[in-house]
Order: structure tokens, then sequence, then C-alpha cells
């Protein structure tokens, strides 16, 4: 499918239109929507791959489209909106490079991650980032049974990089309640991370 800069004309209403027809099952809307989506799912692939190891397996290009196949093909996933596609889509493209890395031996038997908060990431070496991409999935799994909204925050701020405003629009919520998630979602993922390591 070729890509195209978003036009500014390109209005949010006619982009949740063809997310809600793909939703249906409408391949031509599939078409139309890549184009008019593209920059921003590239923006969120290079901020999830910017934590991998140099010479990654999946290009920014190649997990913006393996995302994108997987979304399109979710009959059961009704996206609300434009906001709310692109966290489902920080969403699939995490859970893309989990794959990746359990495959590739990230978070090895008896290992743990690196005690540091989530804000620190980025300067972590290759392989600590890969395990720790493992546990936190593992971790946010069970935030996900606890408090499924905090989660979703977790996703959309640390895995797609999407503003505290976004984040809020792409819930249905508030940008206060985003806030206040944030941080407890970010202390509980600290402590379930690294109880197990204490002592």
């Amino acid at each position: 499918m070729p890509k195209r800069a978003i036009d500014p004309m390109d209005s949010t209403e006619r982009v949740t239109e063809l997310l809600h027809r793909v939703g249906e099952g409408d391949p031509s809307a599939s078409a139309l929507v890549f184009p008019l989506v593209y920059d921003q799912l590239k923006r969120i692939a290079s901020r999830q791959l910017s934590r991998e190891a140099s010479g990654h397996s999946l290009s920014t290009t190649g997990l913006v489209h393996e995302a994108y196949l997987k979304l399109v093909d979710q009959r059961r996933s009704h996206v609300r909106d434009r906001a709310h596609f692109f966290a489902v889509a920080a969403t699939a493209m995490r859970r893309i490079l989990v794959d990746h890395a359990r495959r590739h031996g990230a978070a090895k038997r008896g290992s743990h991650p690196q005690r540091v908060p989530l804000e620190t990431v980025d300067g972590m070496a290759a392989e600590d980032r890969a395990d720790l991409l493992v546990a936190l999935d593992e971790a946010l799994v069970r935030l996900e049974s606890l408090d499924p909204r905090q989660a979703r925050v977790v996703e959309c701020r640390f895995f797609g990089g999407l503003t505290e405003e976004e984040t809020a629009t792409a819930l249905g919520t508030s940008v206060r309640t985003v806030k206040r998630d944030w941080v407890k979602a970010r202390a509980w993922l600290y402590e379930s991370l690294y109880s197990d390591t204490a002592g």
C-alpha cells in the first residue's frame, strides 16, 4: 500500500469513518485509511524500536506494516476513533516486539530486569531493554486484570508515545485521570517488577 503525508484537510471524522468501515470488513477502506495514519504509525514504531538493539530484524516500516495487518484482521476490535486506533496500534506493536524478544531469548529463566523507572529505559543497554520489555509485558497483563484503564494508559504513554491529551481522547477520559493513572501505574509496575529481587 502506498504511503503519503497526512493532508491537513483530511478530517478526523473521515479517518474515523474509514476505520469503522475497516472494522466492518470493507477492504477498500483499509487501502484508503492507511496513507492517512501512516506517519503517526511510523512515529509510534520508531519510538518503540528506539529501545531495541541496533540491527533489529524488524525495520520501522516492517513493524508498521505488520501491526497494521494485525489491526485490520481483528474484526472483533472495534476502533472508536482516530486516537483510539493509535492506542490500539501501540498495543499491537508492543506485542509484536515482545514476541520477537521472547523468540530471541530475552528474559532468560532466573534473570531480572535492572531496577530503573520507565523514564530511563531508553538509556539502558539493548539486552537489558529486551529483558525489561518482556518483564514489563508480563507485569502489564497482571495490572490489566486489576485496573484495565491504568494498563491502557501505560500502553498509550510509554509504548505509544501519546501525550496526556491524546491518551485521554483515546481512552475517553480526562487528562486529570490520565495523569493520576500514569503516576499510580508506574509505581505499581516498579513494585511488581522488582519486589521479587528485593533482599
